[in-house]
């Protein structure tokens, strides 16, 4: 059931996103659609696949088995049942938040999130381009959590549902009424929002970390509202990771490997490499 409903979601989520990008887009793209759905969505299924042949147990399967042998906060604690959903929910929530600027603070996580931000342009499918070491390095991160929370399956269920979804929304090409993108963020990272932290200026990076709420970046001081150069004027992606051969899918697979990691400690913006 948990395959099912999480395929459908992602399928249908990416259909809207993909018509909603072809009817109104925000930006005109600099590189081929074509080429960029293939490899980004090529590698989302490589990381699926990773996932399913490298983890014995799936985080869902982790919060039955803590639910059944008491372990974890929540576990062992009287809460009604919307209220333990409700807080697990938000606490993973936060703690994808930190695990995201923690991705940005240590070198050696950089080189790894790097290949995210690498794409030369922002859309629907960019939300599901992540390294295979990345994807992995979460779902470690990812079971910790549940099993320290004790967060149930239902909860489990739908975070990783509200997660997948919100990362296509959120990094979509898609144009917005400023009035509505300034309703809407008040409850969750819109495309506007987000775009920002993908801009090439390392101060822009290092800003508006958040996926489904986006409120943490209020809270811990990296929000950003706008890029400085606007939205049609700013420049996606990496300095460094500008060429053609930057694309293929070997060299996306490669890049934690080459190069340098600098350049993107938390609020010490240095110049591009």
């Amino acid at each position: 059931m948990e395959a099912t409903v999480r395929l459908g979601v992602f399928f249908a989520v990416l259909t809207l996103m993909g018509t909603w990008e072809i009817i109104l887009p925000r930006r005109t793209l600099t590189v081929s659609k074509l080429g960029r759905w293939l490899r980004n969505l090529g590698m989302s299924f490589l990381n699926t696949a990773a996932v399913r042949f490298l983890c014995p147990l799936l985080p869902m399967a982790l919060a039955v088995l803590c639910r059944e042998r008491g372990w974890g906060l929540l576990n062992n604690v009287a809460l009604p049942g919307w209220a333990a959903v409700l807080l697990a929910v938000l606490a993973l929530d936060c703690a994808i938040y930190l695990q995201h600027v923690l991705f940005h603070a240590v070198p050696l996580l950089w080189r790894i999130h790097r290949m995210h931000h690498a794409d030369m342009d922002f859309d629907v499918t960019t939300g599901v381009r992540f390294h295979p070491f990345e994807i992995l390095l979460s779902m470690g991160i990812k079971l910790g959590l549940v099993a320290a929370l004790g967060a149930s399956a239902l909860s489990v269920l739908l975070f990783e549902v509200l997660l997948n979804a919100t990362s296509m929304f959120n990094h979509g090409n898609v144009l917005m009424p400023p009035s509505v993108d300034a309703l809407v963020r008040l409850f969750l990272v819109t495309p506007d929002m987000h775009r920002v932290h993908h801009s090439v200026v390392i101060r822009e990076t290092n800003s508006n970390f958040g996926f489904n709420a986006p409120w943490w970046d209020r809270i811990f001081g990296t929000y950003k509202a706008q890029p400085d150069a606007g939205h049609e004027g700013m420049t996606i992606g990496l300095a460094q990771y500008r060429q053609a051969k930057h694309r293929t899918f070997r060299y996306m697979l490669a890049i934690p490997f080459l190069g340098r990691p600098v350049g993107h400690p938390i609020n010490r913006p240095r110049p591009s490499e």
